[in-house]
């Protein structure tokens, strides 16, 4: 089918030799295999099993089945011509309880995993955290109990000195501001609490676990190179009026540069801080100097820009997100916006002159349609990495030291709170039957890698 205007024209060509081509995917959202092989529940199994949780009452103790389907996935990458793969490691299934016990079976499943990976010519790209934490320590207080900062230095160890010989990138932690936030503030999220104290206080040991395993990763893994995954929105404001404009650097100072400034060694922004009040988290003497380790690469997850609104009856920091009315959207309602990302590399790299970064999310959702021949036309999704594409092409030639992209998602799988209503993939999943579908999108990656 042919790519209508104002679709453009794009090369893999155009691209950097030794750039990487990936897709991400996270062990709670493929896995499945909840129970078996040693792993124990996660805060998300604790959480799926409440009413109301998930908007289609679903779980993950099955989900893609990818724990016993993971070399069909494989080859799929393979032969889509990637040549790297970003994946996660579940700690529930190598960490079995809060002293620490090893479960092999758990380890050994990741070192097949990954030797599969390289088999295939695919780079591994291993994230610690992905959101699942294990019930047993959040039932000890979790990420807000300083005590898990050393529980997930434990997990590190463990993993990195399995896996270190054959793994030598590294994302300790996938989005801080969903850990913390999401989890702890608006309780769309695993484990479910609405507390903007805790929520802070989870966001400060999550990043403190995540400075002091940089230098244990180096120390562990010969050549590793260490960075961190986070949620970063472009934003502008609602009009042009001071109030909204205001707006939008409270909401900044807390969207974004609560993370890019303490991770590039200026601690907590302080207008920000002012605001939090007694929600303010404790930090102890060491804590930021070790938070501001230097990091090998930034890991940027873009997906759409957000408008900010004044909104004095919503403190702390009295913002409001609104949709522009006039913006095309996915179906999960999250503006389509190419030149969004665009600015966003260009503010960070202006701001924070960062090591190179690499797009370690992108991407989309929509109602994918299951033809009669099984085929599924998801031409807005294809065109969408496109556009986004195109606009990556540009900002490399513009000097921004940008070296990969990873696609969200390889497969279709389960969507958090959304449960499978919302489907990323390149590759259909069928639910009930767990057949793999490479759709439109699929074959457009595919070919544009191949050339």
């Amino acid at each position: 089918m042919p790519i209508p205007n104002p679709i453009p024209e794009l090369s893999k060509s155009e691209f950097p030799d030794d750039f990487m081509w990936g897709c991400s995917t996270s062990s709670f959202q493929i896995e499945g295999a909840a129970s078996e092989a040693g792993r124990v529940p996660s805060i998300w199994d604790h959480f799926a099993e409440q009413a109301g949780r998930i908007r289609d009452g679903s779980d993950a103790r099955v989900a893609c089945d990818h724990y016993h389907r993971w070399q069909e996935d494989l080859d799929i990458a393979q032969k889509m011509g990637l040549n790297a793969y970003r994946f996660s490691i579940s700690w529930p299934r190598v960490i079995s309880d809060a002293t620490g016990t090893i479960n092999e079976e758990g380890l050994q499943f990741y070192s097949d995993l990954v030797d599969g990976m390289l088999a295939r010519g695919l780079q591994p790209w291993a994230t610690l955290y992905h959101w699942d934490l294990p019930q047993y320590l959040q039932e000890q207080g979790g990420w807000e109990n300083r005590a898990t900062v050393y529980a997930y230095l434990n997990f590190a160890d463990v993993v990195s000195r399995r896996l270190g010989d054959r793994i030598k990138n590294w994302i300790t932690h996938n989005e801080p501001w969903c850990t913390a936030m999401h989890g702890n503030w608006d309780g769309m999220h695993a484990p479910g609490n609405r507390d903007f104290k805790i929520a802070l206080q989870v966001c400060h040991h999550v990043l403190l676990s995540h400075g002091l395993a940089v230098p244990l990763l180096r120390q562990n893994v010969s050549d590793a190179k260490v960075g961190i995954a986070l949620s970063l929105h472009p934003l502008r404001p609602a009009t042009t009026a001071s109030k909204d404009v205001e707006a939008t650097r409270r909401h900044d100072g807390l969207r974004n540069r609560w993370f890019l400034d303490p991770l590039h060694g200026r601690g907590y922004p302080q207008d920000i801080w002012d605001l939090t009040g007694a929600a303010a988290p404790q930090v102890q003497r060491g804590d930021l100097e070790a938070i501001a380790a230097p990091l090998d690469f930034l890991g940027v997850n873009y997906y759409f820009p957000e408008v900010i609104q004044d909104a004095p009856e919503k403190p702390p920091l009295a913002t409001n997100v609104v949709h522009d009315p006039d913006c095309e959207r996915t179906a999960f309602g999250w503006e389509v916006a190419p030149q969004g990302m665009a600015s966003l590399l260009r503010r960070i790299q202006r701001d924070y002159q960062p090591v190179p970064m690499y797009l370690t999310e992108n991407g989309c959702t929509y109602d994918d349609v299951v033809e009669a021949d099984g085929s599924i036309h998801d031409a807005k999704r294809r065109d969408y990495f496109i556009r986004h594409l195109a606009v990556l092409r540009e900002v490399i030639r513009e000097g921004i030291d940008v070296r990969g992209y990873f696609a969200w998602s390889l497969i279709d799988n389960f969507e958090w709170a959304e449960g499978y209503l919302r489907r990323f993939g390149l590759v259909y999943i069928d639910f009930q039957t767990q057949q793999r579908t490479l759709k439109m999108s699929g074959h457009w990656y595919r070919d544009f890698l191949r050339g």
